[in-house]
This record gives C-alpha cells, structure tokens and sequence, in this order.
C-alpha cells in the first residue's frame, strides 16, 4: 500500500437557510439544485497532504431563493512510498481518498439535509471517481 489515511474531521460547514420562504419554497424544489463535488490537497509535510472534499449543493436556475450549504471534509494521507510518480499521487489524491471516504461525507451531508426538515434529499450512494478523473483529463 502506498498510503495510509492518518486522520480525517470536518474541516468547514455552511448550512445556511436564510428564511422560512426559503424553506418552504425549497422543500418543493429540491429538485433544482444539483450535487457539486469538488477535490484539492495540500501538501502538509514532507510524506504527508491534506485532501480536501468538498460537496456543495448549488441551484440549476437563477430564478429562486437559494440555500447556501457546503461541507468541506479534510483527510489527512500519508504516503509510504517516495518514490511514486506524479500520476500515482494524482490517482491517489482524485480517485482512491475520496473514494473511500465518500460513503461518510455522503451520510454527514444527507443528515444535516433530514434533520432539518428535507426528506427528499437525493444524493447518489456512489460516485465513480475514476471516471470524473478520466473525464478531467480529456478536458
């Protein structure tokens, strides 16, 4: 194994819902926002980088009131190996972290969502993160 996870917590979280317009109008529009995934890192030490997942719920249209939510979730890898290529790193940062940590931020994310009143929260189960890496090469 090249890595290992060392550490992982909540680094950020917004869940802001401005009104109770806002609420309401949104308990029947849930259907126009769409999931946003987002992945950075930075290098903590030496052998070791913090990646950062964030999922943020944005609107598909301009024309409603908007909730602002977004959870940042920050894992902590070591890396064992110092001799692995850029594109190992790459893989192990886009694809193999958020894979396996997914499954957990997905459930913080669907709880906040629950426990304040939306029941109709879809988020997929699963993301495959290797094709969302594949397409971000071609681009």
């Amino acid at each position: 194994m090249t890595h290992k996870i060392i550490g992982k917590y909540i680094k950020e979280l917004k869940f802001n819902i401005p009104n109770p317009k806002t609420f309401f109008l949104l308990t029947k529009n849930i259907a126009n926002y769409k999931i946003n995934i987002g992945i950075n890192s930075v290098q903590v030490k030496q052998n070791i980088i913090e990646v950062l997942t964030s999922l943020k719920l944005t609107p598909t249209k301009d024309d409603f009131e908007k909730i602002d939510t977004e959870i940042i979730y920050s894992t902590i890898v070591e890396f064992n190996n110092k001799e692995l290529t850029k594109e190992e790193m790459e893989k192990t940062i886009l694809i193999d972290i958020p894979s396996k940590i997914y499954p957990e931020l997905r459930q913080i994310f669907v709880f906040l969502f629950e426990n304040s009143g939306f029941k109709d929260i879809k988020i997929n189960e699963s993301v495959d993160f290797e094709k969302l890496y594949k397409m971000r090469k071609v681009q």
